[in-house]
């Protein structure tokens, strides 16, 4: 076929959009924009776990990075340009009037973090979690079984509760609650109502209690009885929820302009990163996919008839069409993953930063380049030092709960620590008990979904850390005894979006058959050792006390 189709894939720091062959999947062009307002820290606080962007960070970045694709590719091919689809994180919503417009970019609203779009790690509804968890218990109807049982701050409700409690402002003038998403394609597709905005499936099923079997959302009452303030406010969201393999419609004459595109280009209806990123990386029935970056997001995917009415506790839900259309899309993911060794490198690096400047033994320039030039080397060699350590019973144990745990049992209060602690305790070792905890960390997930009756047949690796670390690769089929496969493709999300776009448009029946037509692969295949396995078994024990203590000891606190 003659096409050529765009995936857009909006991350945590940046948005890359990526143009691709829709018959092969070869890449054409590819673009990277860092978001500006977010880099520089504007309208967050992590003291208070308060992380909200900017959608002019979003605009910006979508219009600079299709542009350069197109070109990249030159006119010819850019013509060729049949779709777009886009991911987003998640549950990042926001805010907007009647007309879909975030308050942000309403006068009066410019520098208001409430009126932004709070991005997937903003856990500043911890309070409002834990309510909407308790007064779920009161009812006879279980309205959180299809998010694992337990409603965390990390979602849609949790966030939306904060914001109309906190802003008197926003309070006053929010017509609905949207998540990113579903903005974007409503953007491109020329929107001008938020009440005729197609949602994914994929958020309100997997973030907002929305499901079939309650007719939408839970019954109003389940809210205003909740908090006066959500008295109504069903009737503010939508009815209707589509799958990513639909359209939203087509570009609109405005966006058509702005990209250098048709306005013929199909439109397809948004979903999270990690779910597109699991069909980008060709997810299988039972597979475990886990995209590995900051943090995870582990996706599994199986046949409707073969799960019936089976619930999977403490995982961030079960929705059906939410991954593959036609089938159940099963999400669990670790708060932190990358993140964690990214801590732990900024914490060796301190003195770099800030006691190296002042001794005048180096000008700043060139203090500055040897702090970049360690600081990207540093985690290489501490894994390399690491897989030299022999395997011991009683070496440091750490448990990687650092930005609270999202799966299994959500709750964002618990904390990380490292235990076994000696003057003997050096960089090396406790950076392997911080990669021992990430893989147990993801362990505990798989384990859950053994344990309530879904099988983990296979592991998919994903993402930056997937390619980029052997020594963390090899730990985790070590820990978790089981074979993993690494996709090709260091960015499956994108590539997972432009899969989506192709079906969107017609030019495959269902994205399985994109999926097949457009994946690149897998490159590489970690297997578990049997003594190693045999010795994290033993540890994963000890881990799961250690666990267990912190989780009680910061409960009581």
């Amino acid at each position: 076929m003659n096409a050529y189709v765009l995936g857009i894939d909006y991350g945590t720091d940046s948005v890359r959009s990526i143009l691709v062959d829709a018959s092969t999947g070869a890449e054409i062009a590819t673009s990277v924009f860092y978001y500006p307002r977010w880099k520089a820290g504007l309208y967050c606080d992590a003291s208070k776990n308060q992380f909200r962007q900017h959608p002019l960070d979003y605009l910006e970045g979508l219009e600079y990075t299709v542009k350069s694709c197109l070109e990249q590719a030159g006119p010819e091919i850019a013509a060729q340009v049949r779709a777009l689809s886009v991911d987003t994180t998640g549950s990042t919503p926001v805010a907007v009037n009647a007309e879909g417009t975030p308050l942000s970019l309403l006068p009066g609203f410019e520098d208001n973090p409430n009126a932004m779009f709070f991005l997937w790690k903003d856990h500043t509804g911890v309070q409002e979690a834990m309510q909407i968890n308790d007064h779920a218990s009161k009812f006879p109807v279980n309205y959180l079984r299809y998010v694992g049982g337990i409603y965390s701050s990390e979602w849609f409700w949790a966030k939306l509760l904060r914001a109309l409690r906190e802003d008197e402002a926003v309070r006053a003038h929010i017509a609905s609650w949207v998540e990113h998403c579903d903005w974007i394609p409503f953007v491109l597709t020329g929107g001008k109502a938020v009440s005729e905005m197609k949602r994914s499936v994929c958020s309100a099923g997997h973030k907002a209690l929305w499901a079939p079997e309650f007719g939408g959302f839970p019954p109003n009452d389940f809210f205003a009885s909740l908090d006066p303030l959500l008295d109504g406010f069903t009737d503010k969201l939508f009815k209707e929820t589509y799958t990513a393999d639909q359209q939203a419609g087509t570009l609109s004459p405005e966006w058509a302009q702005r990209l250098g595109l048709s306005t013929d280009v199909v439109v397809g209806v948004g979903a999270f990163d990690a779910h597109m990123g699991a069909v980008g990386g060709q997810i299988e029935p039972y597979h475990l996919s886990k995209v590995m970056g900051t943090s995870t997001c582990d996706m599994l995917v199986a046949p409707t008839a073969e799960i019936g009415s089976q619930c999977v506790n403490g995982i961030c839900g079960q929705v059906g069409g939410s991954i593959i259309p036609g089938m159940v899309g099963l999400e669990a993911g670790q708060s932190a993953f990358g993140d964690i060794y990214a801590w732990f490198r900024n914490l060796l690096e301190w003195p770099l930063k800030h006691v190296l400047p002042k001794t005048g033994l180096l000008d700043a320039e060139l203090a500055s380049q040897l702090q970049q030039a360690l600081s990207a080397q540093l985690i290489a060699e501490l894994s390399a030092q690491a897989a030299l350590l022999p395997l011991e019973e009683d070496a440091e144990l750490a448990v990687d709960w650092m930005n609270g745990r999202r799966t299994p049992d959500a709750t964002q209060l618990l904390e990380g620590a490292i235990a076994g602690l000696s003057l003997g305790s050096d960089a090396p070792r406790i950076f392997n008990a911080l990669v021992e905890a990430t893989c147990f960390g993801a362990k505990a997930i798989a384990d859950r979904f053994v344990q309530e009756g879904i099988p983990v047949t296979g592991l998919i690796g994903l993402g930056g850390v997937a390619k980029k670390s052997p020594y963390i690769m090899q730990m985790m089929a070590d820990v978790m005894n089981m074979p993993i496969r690494i996709h090709r493709s260091e960015q499956t999300c994108a590539p997972g979006a432009a899969m989506f776009a192709a079906t969107a448009a017609g030019l495959y029946p269902k994205v399985e058959d994109a999926m097949d037509a457009m994946g690149s692969g897998f490159d590489a295949e970690y297997r578990p050792d049997p003594q190693r396995a045999a010795f994290y078994a033993k540890r994963y024990q000890k881990y799961r006390k250690l666990g267990a203590f912190v989780e009680e000891g910061i409960l009581i606190k």
